[in-house]
């Protein structure tokens, strides 16, 4: 019943944004079906995340970057209906952290924006990077820019604010929907996945 019950809850196509694919064939979707198999197996996570034998970082660095967008876009949607503007007018991890918002185009200084705001600004600004091919490039042979690295940190750093919203506002939704587990696993997934690769500044990482 708790696993009918929680692909009701992550079946429900609340997706905040398409989900990004990767092109079956290529090297990078081998590598995806790799990282899932690997993770449904049950194996411990911090072994899940390391890097296989002979296999490139930024393919396996690009994939977990769209599979954890993908995954948070998805956990976000689900509970969208309960950030809302009057709930959350500012985008925050409790009284003490308060994030703004920052982009090259329409926010140029570091803005207030209320939760869902910031939310939908993250997964369109993440959205348009990932189906960038000069920044993930799909075809084979095709090399990854020399900031990848760097442009993936900023990526997991805003996506780790997700979690430290959902997690400190919202966890008693997540539980009546009885999506916890689900939530739990995703979020230690990602938080292995960040130490491995110290991918994302240790003090960042303190309202958790």
């Amino acid at each position: 019943a708790m696993a009918l019950c929680l692909k009701q809850v992550f079946n429900k196509d609340k997706t905040f944004r398409p989900r990004k694919k990767f092109e079956p064939g290529t090297q990078r979707f081998e590598l995806y079906k790799k990282a899932q198999a690997s993770l449904k197996s049950g194996l411990d996570l911090k072994a899940v995340v390391q890097l296989p034998p002979g296999e490139s970082i930024n393919d396996w660095i690009a994939v977990h970057v769209v599979d954890f967008f993908n995954r948070i876009n998805l956990i976000y949607g689900t509970m969208s209906e309960y950030c809302t503007e009057r709930s959350c007018p500012i985008m925050s991890g409790g009284l003490k952290y308060e994030y703004r918002w920052q982009d090259d185009s329409k926010y140029k200084k570091p803005t207030k924006l209320s939760a869902p705001q910031y939310m939908c600004m993250l997964m369109d600004w993440i959205e348009m990077l990932i189906n960038n091919e000069d920044v993930f490039p799909t075809r084979i042979g095709v090399p990854f820019p020399k900031q990848f690295q760097q442009v993936c940190t900023k990526i997991l750093t805003r996506l780790f604010r997700v979690f430290v919203h959902v997690y400190i506002h919202h966890f008693d939704s997540i539980i009546n929907m009885g999506a916890e587990a689900h939530v739990n696993t995703c979020y230690k997934h990602f938080y292995y996945f960040i130490r491995e690769f110290s991918l994302i500044d240790h003090r960042e990482l303190e309202p958790l």
